[in-house]
């Protein structure tokens, strides 16, 4: 049911600055891949073939990876280096790509909003190239397509962080369903929420041990078409950027929000850090360290 992914893709990648001066973020490779190719063959693990791309200026190289490159194969062809380019070939054969450009950065929302004219009235998968997932079952959109096909209404990735990192996340609240420990229907959201407005007073004099732990929005979503009449009213915040959260909001006072515990393991590849460790673990996973 789910058939179009949409790829916000048009960030300056600043933490990365100078690499990413010249080579999109979503570029950056995790061993011998670029993030953004991760990112689509998860898509296409779940069945999802049609891949919209959110791109901005100096982008370019986003839609030439994703395209032929008839000198290169041509130059490789019959060598022993020709098995290189498989991957990428096949990616080719079973995606449909298409662009559009959001040309100024005013948030998530306004990023997922500029992708409306390629995703149309259906439901779609939302993913953040940057946040890297190592799963060793199924891919996080292949886990929320069933969760939306069950429940028929958004989804979100979420995961448990404890209180130092809830300035970084949108943070969700909600109530367990089903008797399950890893659903649960959203009651409210916050946009990187300070600490203060998430425990009560007493519990500052907890010990990091002690101190509860937070559900945080991961880089997957399943979205329902009406997202972008939401995103269309929602007003502007700081820095004038538009929050998916604020939308996702509005859809969870009706209880059209699921929020789902991702399987598997998360690495911000946002951030150096998160970057480093992902490109560590998977060459520990293939032998290769």
């Amino acid at each position: 049911m789910i058939k179009k992914c949409l790829f916000p893709a048009a960030g300056y990648g600043t933490r990365f600055l100078p690499a990413t001066k010249a080579v999109p973020k979503e570029m950056l490779p995790i061993l011998t891949k670029p993030l953004l190719q991760y990112g689509v063959e998860e898509a296409l693990s779940a069945n999802i073939n049609n891949m919209a791309i959110v791109t901005g200026r100096g982008k370019r190289s986003i839609e030439d990876h994703f395209d032929n490159s008839l000198e290169l194969e041509s130059q490789l062809s019959g060598t022993s280096k020709e098995y290189y380019l498989d991957e990428i070939k096949e990616v080719i054969e079973r995606a449909t790509f298409t662009y559009v450009r959001q040309h100024k950065m005013l948030g998530l929302g306004h990023a997922i909003l500029t992708g409306e004219p390629l995703i149309g009235n259906e439901p779609f998968a939302v993913i953040l190239a940057d946040d890297f997932f190592d799963c060793s079952g199924d891919g996080v959109i292949s886990q929320l397509v069933k969760i939306y096909e069950k429940y028929q209404c958004s989804v979100i990735a979420i995961e448990e962080i404890d209180s130092t990192q809830v300035e970084r996340y949108g943070i969700v609240t909600g109530d367990l369903i089903d008797g399950s420990d890893d659903t649960y229907s959203v009651t409210s959201m916050l946009e990187k929420p300070k600490l203060h407005d998430l425990i009560k007073p007493e519990e500052y004099e907890l010990s990091s041990d002690d101190m509860p732990r937070f559900m945080a929005i991961a880089g997957r979503y399943i979205l329902t078409p009406d997202i972008f009449s939401i995103l269309k009213k929602i007003n502007p915040g700081k820095h004038g950027e538009i929050q998916i959260t604020d939308a996702l909001k509005i859809q969870a006072r009706a209880g059209k929000v699921i929020a789902f515990k991702y399987k598997g393991n998360r690495f911000d590849c946002g951030s150096i850090e998160g970057y480093v460790k992902a490109t560590i673990s998977l060459a520990k996973k293939r032998n290769i360290i």
